[in-house]
């Protein structure tokens, strides 16, 4: 750590859906800022104006704001280094390409697409670099009085940064720790695009330096690109305000074989996004975390532990615990495997933890999305309560509380029909009988015990009723105590379930 502020930056590309690794880097931004007392900002790479995809950026925000990671500084909030989209700051970048061709340390390149096309086709592995800078149309290759010549006529170009021969570029990762390169293994790469845009290897370095980064994370994949960013922060005078890097361990596939895809996802029905995505120009919806049923709570603790531990046995931690514990010596070098199972499991631990009323907008959105008006909200607090435990993603609440709003639509007569007799219809008319005559809330000890000595009067054993009971008031095997069901739905609403499923148990005998 250094003694200058600690400010970080989440800097995406507004072309699609947010991949979780994506959100992973965010997190981890976040908690190092946080727990440095540190700004964490949001900056918006769209130079690359082919990829651009309308509306994308929103969706990076909503994402953010889903998770809780709302940063300091943003295009939406602003800040003191304004703008934060790079197209709003193109001028500035082509003032920084020039000044490196001056030095000698980058060129101007004339070489059209199709040019550079016939080269890849015609000499394997090219690169344009070292090897054959020379034999191509760049101001390193031509006369001088030519290269003014085609800059005069404003003829397109590129400007590339120029690779140096024989030399090793090192530095100290704050995960990986001594780093090094050969520079002899690296293209000369564009940093101003012939529409004046500048690449991302151009435009992360001059905006780190001018917003003050003081620590840059991102994914390992980033990794080949570390040489030239090292070498432009050392050609423009900067290096020694150059942040300290942290390359992330990727996100593995389940198997661990490669890094996890949106194909991956498909393929093995789970997402990878954080928040569902629309690509209006394909028309493929992309599903989220969020629509299918996460607490953001759930997801941020998910993503922490890929990749990162406290050192202890610990798993379930809130933002506060993951800001106190956050520290880069405890993210491995590794990749970390995805596991859908163990995430549903972080989302049914996280939805126990949270109490009711923290639950209760979820749970009423999931309600009455199915149909289900809710007019009593301390009711719904009182079955979120009673059934919060069996829930994994926030739509079981329907299965798991949707009978408490509206009689079942049908039965599991399967589990019913085989073994249905008139002893038990019996049974259920003596129980209707009962509860008729008590005038009284029906209360869930006190009715469990008439219950049962109903049952011992009838000669009837707890497997030939149980179940039964239980159908006749929600639809199916599953839900609390049964009595504690029969106990909220209160006396004549449990009697008319009863009468309700009477009649179809009958039909169907």
């Amino acid at each position: 750590m250094t003694d200058k502020k600690v400010r970080v930056r989440f800097a995406p590309s507004p072309t699609g859906g947010l991949h979780l690794g994506g959100v992973r880097t965010v997190l981890f931004n976040y908690l190092f800022a946080k727990k440095h007392h540190g700004d964490f900002v949001l900056r918006i790479e769209d130079t690359d104006q082919t990829r651009y995809v309308e509306g994308a950026e929103e969706y990076i925000l909503d994402c953010l704001k889903w998770c809780g990671l709302q940063p300091d500084e943003s295009p939406v909030v602003g800040g003191p280094y304004t703008p934060y989209r790079q197209s709003e700051r193109k001028a500035l970048y082509r003032e920084y390409a020039e000044r490196l061709v001056m030095q000698g340390h980058a060129y101007y390149a004339f070489d059209t697409a199709e040019e550079l096309d016939k080269n890849r086709k015609e000499i394997p592995n090219f690169q344009y670099g070292q090897a054959y800078r020379d034999s191509l149309r760049n101001s390193l290759s031509l006369p001088q009085h030519e290269v003014d010549a085609l800059l005069d006529a404003g003829t397109p170009h590129v400007i590339r940064i120029k690779m140096p021969a024989d030399e090793t570029i090192s530095f100290h990762d704050m995960i990986r720790g001594h780093v090094s390169f050969e520079t002899n293994q690296v293209d000369d790469k564009v940093l101003l695009k012939a529409d004046g845009m500048p690449t991302y290897h151009l435009a992360v370095v001059v905006d780190d330096y001018l917003m003050k980064i003081s620590h840059a994370f991102r994914g390992e994949e980033w990794l080949p690109s570390a040489p030239v960013h090292l070498l432009l922060w050392d050609y423009l005078g900067w290096k020694a305000d150059m942040p300290q890097w942290a390359h992330l361990p990727l996100i593995l596939k389940p198997d661990g074989h490669g890094k996890l895809s949106k194909r991956d996802g498909a393929r093995l029905g789970f997402p990878v996004y954080a928040m569902s995505w629309f690509d209006a120009k394909t028309g493929e919806l992309t599903p989220g975390f969020r629509e299918l049923g996460f607490l953001p709570e759930a997801f941020l603790n998910l993503l922490a532990t890929l990749g990162w531990n406290d050192g202890t046995d610990q798993e379930l931690f809130t933002l506060d615990e993951l800001i106190e514990k956050f520290s880069l010596e405890r993210v491995s070098k590794a990749g970390a495997k995805f596991d859908f199972e163990k995430a549903k499991w972080f989302n049914a631990e996280w939805i126990k933890r949270l109490n009711a009323e923290s639950l209760k907008p979820k749970v009423k959105a999931v309600l009455e999305e199915k149909g289900i008006t809710i007019t009593d909200e301390d009711y719904l607090l009182t079955v979120i309560n009673l059934i919060k435990d069996r829930c994994v993603l926030l739509p079981d609440f329907y299965q798991q509380a949707g009978y408490f709003f509206e009689q079942p639509k049908e039965y599991d007569l399967n589990a019913v029909k085989p073994k249905w007799t008139d002893a038990k219809t019996d049974f259920f008319n003596a129980l209707t009988a009962l509860l008729n005559s008590d005038q009284t809330a029906l209360e869930a000890h006190r009715f469990e015990e008439a219950f049962k000595a109903l049952m011992d009067e009838k000669a009837l054993k707890a497997g030939d009723v149980m179940l039964p009971f239980r159908i006749m008031l929600v639809g199916g095997k599953f839900g609390p105590h049964v009595f504690d069901i029969a106990a909220l739905l209160g006396r004549q609403e449990t009697i008319s379930r009863i009468a309700k499923a009477l009649e179809a148990f009958s039909s169907q005998a």
